[in-house]
């Protein structure tokens, strides 16, 4: 993300990372997880208030690329008000975990949700990415259908290849005019608070806390293939949400419903059980729906959630 490489420490891995200008009321534990290559990801492990009601599932939730967990904070809210425990972590190469991993690859991304997974004990969880995180979910739930209850994907799905890609990503990168001068100057820049919220302050200015080489390096694989394949493995209850105004094609969505449509219908020689498939379209919002539209979004989880609640 950093259109120049200014100097920065080698690593990012603070475990009291807490984005500007927010504060948390609940029990929220911090700390890292450490992958198989040595990767640490920081994470917070929200807590509900003791429950009235029976317990409500785990919840982890997945940010995109460039962004930092904190972005989650508006729908971790609501979500810990249903009585969710609500895990968020910052994904290898962002924010507080390892700045520059060994390995940005999709596979390793997998990875890291599975350890966090182990490790915090959440399984069977409920995954919410969005858009590359959402893509991450997808193939977690695919390779690891036993740690995997149900998966929301917003603004992510399965379609590819995208050969401009990595080159659309670096150009993006860019065109951000770093350092920024004051938060309020990143707000207006990026769009909206949350990602102003996740920039690191130094002497001259506020600096993104990932860096351009990483982030090309993260969407590598998706210039060259879909991820089709991984869908049909899919079989957790799924719901499928795009903003009306995003970068998801609604065919894209149409497809994934029809697929998994179909095959549930026909079957298949797996034996596995099949899954359920829903989508929606949420109004007012672009590719960042948990942004443009949290009470929405929420909404959505919610109903999700308590359709399949005994499922």
């Amino acid at each position: 993300m950093t259109v120049t490489q200014p100097p920065t420490p080698a690593d990012h891995t603070h475990a009291d990372y807490t984005p500007t200008g927010h504060t948390h009321t609940h029990h929220t534990p911090t700390g890292h997880v450490t992958t198989p290559d040595g990767t640490r990801l920081a994470y917070r492990d929200h807590h509900p208030p003791p429950p009235t009601h029976a317990p409500r599932p785990p919840l982890l939730l997945l940010h995109g690329l460039a962004g930092h967990m904190g972005e989650w904070d508006d729908l971790t809210e609501r979500l810990l008000a249903d009585g969710h425990r609500v895990v968020t972590y910052d994904a290898r190469g962002h924010g507080a975990s390892t700045r520059r991993p060994p390995d940005m690859t999709r596979a390793s991304s997998v990875t890291d949700v599975t350890a966090v997974i182990e490790q915090l004990a959440l399984a069977p969880v409920t995954i919410v990415g969005q858009s590359l995180g959402g893509h991450t979910a997808l193939l977690t739930a695919a390779a690891h259908p036993h740690l995997i209850q149900g998966l929301i994907l917003v603004e992510a799905g399965p379609s590819g290849p995208s050969p401009h890609l990595p080159t659309e990503i670096g150009d993006w990168l860019d065109g951000w005019p770093l350092p920024f001068k004051s938060l309020a100057d990143a707000e207006e820049f990026l769009g909206h608070e949350a990602w102003a919220r996740g920039l690191e302050q130094r002497p001259d200015g506020w600096y993104a806390r990932v860096d351009r080489d990483m982030m090309v390096a993260a969407v590598a694989e998706l210039a060259e293939r879909a991820y089709w394949d991984e869908w049909e493995q899919v079989r957790c209850p799924t719901l499928v949400l795009r903003g009306a105004k995003g970068s998801m094609r609604a065919s894209e969505m149409t497809e994934m419903e029809t697929r998994h449509r179909t095959r549930d219908q026909t079957g298949d020689q797996s034996g596995c059980p099949t899954s359920s498939t829903t989508t929606e379209t949420i109004q007012g919002a672009g590719h960042d729906v948990h942004l443009d539209q949290p009470e929405r979004l929420h909404e959505a989880i919610r109903e999700f959630l308590n359709r399949h609640r005994s499922s």
